[in-house]
């Protein structure tokens, strides 16, 4: 492969990441309308089920190949995915859908520091900066009048820190196991602990709730903001660094906002302003690299 075609490959990769934020940014009203119909774990269970039926029938030939290196390495992935997204449905259920899109976007700050554990890489003092303005701008979004803070806010905290586990781990894996392979695993572990969990935390499934509105959410939730996202984040993560990813995924919060200010009607406030904007300054700074200086 020449360096044009590595240049072309990288810049479609990202094209995917930015497309999957635009998805997930509008997943967010979708997921704050339908989690007050059906209760979290069950709204997870059906969007992956939806998900994992879609990818079977779709990738039939490829899963025939699938070995024990594949489970072992797709069914972690599975696991950190689930987690994230059981803490960030539960956290959109007790917070507004503004907050939870940009707290969510705490993996960015955590990613280059995971990296760091794990693959030996300190992170710069430009990550050292932008952590300590991600907590002043989470502080401004989370802390209400009385300095207490939501429990939907600590939630969805907690989403985010699987976020950034999930983000390394498949920089990691995909270096060797087919993308489309690992989706597939991931997609159907997370619809069996969502279907296993899910009767110990909310009791029986109340199928009656589902109508028509109901079941075109959770068809956009199951193919587009689960199914094709996670396609293009896992093929579009092989090609690029897990900063760079996480940056690029980052700006689903933005679509997150605007999505909810257009749809929800969520009223921006200066303090959520003046938090959002911190919050994307220590992503920008987080990434940012003087020219010469090495790559993340």
């Amino acid at each position: 492969m020449n360096k044009q075609d590595g240049k072309g490959i990288k810049a479609l990769s990202a094209l995917g990441l930015i497309i999957t934020t635009i998805i997930w940014g509008s997943g967010f009203v979708v997921m704050k309308n339908s989690v007050e119909v059906v209760t979290p774990v069950y709204l997870l269970a059906l969007r992956f089920t939806i998900a994992s039926v879609a990818l079977v029938a779709v990738f039939w030939k490829r899963i025939k190949k699938i070995n024990q290196s594949d489970l072992m390495c797709g069914g972690l992935l599975g696991v950190f995915l689930f987690v994230s997204y059981l803490f960030q449905t539960y956290g959109l259920k007790y917070t507004t859908a503004s907050k939870n899109a940009f707290i969510t976007t705490l993996y960015v700050i955590l990613v280059p520091f995971l990296h760091w554990f794990y693959n030996r890489k300190k992170p710069s003092r430009n990550n050292v900066a932008a952590a300590g303005i991600a907590v002043l701008g989470l502080a401004l979004l989370s802390l209400e009048g009385d300095l207490s803070v939501n429990i939907g806010d600590l939630m969805t905290l907690v989403c985010g820190f699987f976020f950034a586990f999930h983000i390394v781990f498949i920089d990691r894996y995909t270096e060797d196991h087919d993308p489309i392979i690992l989706t597939v695993i991931q997609m159907v572990l997370a619809a069996i602990l969502s279907w296993a969990i899910a009767p110990f935390l909310e009791g029986s499934l109340d199928l009656t709730v589902i109508d028509t509105s109901m079941m075109t959410g959770l068809l956009y939730l199951g193919i587009f903001c689960t199914m094709i996202c996670f396609l293009l984040q896992n093929v579009g993560q092989k090609h690029l660094t897990p900063n760079t990813s996480s940056i690029i995924l980052s700006f689903e919060a933005v679509f997150g906002l605007m999505f909810s200010v257009l749809f929800l009607g969520e009223q921006v406030t200066i303090k959520l302003a003046a938090g959002c904007v911190l919050m994307f300054a220590s992503v920008i700074l987080s990434e940012y690299k003087r020219k010469g200086s090495a790559n993340a």
